[in-house]
This record gives structure tokens, C-alpha cells and sequence, in this order.
């Protein structure tokens, strides 16, 4: 799988993906460390890579997008190093990296894993 790591994510992350045959790209190293959280997106679609952040802001823009792609990783662990992040990363693999290849926001928090399949479809009355 190839990720877009946001600004909020240490490098190291990304080279200990590469370990496991993923490819990554920093924002910071693509020409996006000043670009929006719409822009991100926009790019991470056009490349066909998954975001990874922190910020639970790509969660609502895909949720209101009504687009496949790009999937997300959403990490909400405070304080976590790219170590620690990795090995959650790698704990909830096997139960998301089907819908990540799908199309997905995926939540990983301390204690659980929350997958939400794109598009996110709007209930009856909600425009």
C-alpha cells in the first residue's frame, strides 16, 4: 500500500512501513507542508496513496465528500513515538487493510479500531 504521511507524523513511521513493503511520502517532502487538509486529500486521491494523520479533519472531508478514495488512517493515541505508532498500526492490520484497499476511514485509538467504509452514505432527510 502507498501512504501519505500528514505533517503531524514522524518520517520514521513511513520507514518503518517500508519495512514492511509498503511505500510512503511525508507532506513535508511532497510539496504539501503548507497545503489545506482539502488539498491533501486531493493529492493522496490523484496518487492512489492513503492518508495517515492525526487530524480528525480528514474524517469529516471524506465523510461529506461522498468519495471512494482516499482512504485514512486516523491516529488518536497521545503521545505515541513512530514505534508505537507502527506496532497499533500493525495490531489492527489485519482488520483494516481489506477496507483500506476499499476505501476507508480507519480509526485507530488505544484501546480500539474503528472502520468506517467509504462512501459514507447520508441518511434519509439529510441533505
Amino acid at each position: 500500500m502507498r501512504f501519505l504521511l500528514n505533517m503531524n507524523l514522524p518520517r520514521e513511521l513511513g520507514r518503518l512501513l517500508r519495512t514492511r513493503g509498503h511505500d510512503f511520502r511525508h507532506a513535508g517532502d511532497c510539496g504539501c507542508a503548507e497545503a489545506t487538509d482539502v488539498a491533501i486529500v486531493e493529492v493522496a486521491q490523484k496518487e492512489g496513496e492513503t492518508v495517515i494523520t492525526h487530524d480528525l479533519d480528514y474524517g469529516r472531508i471524506l465523510a461529506f465528500s461522498g468519495e471512494r478514495s482516499p482512504s485514512v488512517i486516523i491516529f488518536r493515541i497521545s503521545g505515541a513515538d513512530a514505534n508505537e505508532l507502527f506496532q497499533r498500526l500493525m495490531e489492527a492490520w489485519p482488520t483494516a487493510e481489506g477496507p483500506l484497499a476499499e476505501g476507508a476511514i480507519v480509526v485507530v485509538e488505544e484501546a480500539a479500531v474503528r472502520i468506517r467504509r467509504l462512501p459514507i452514505r447520508r441518511g434519509r432527510g439529510t441533505p
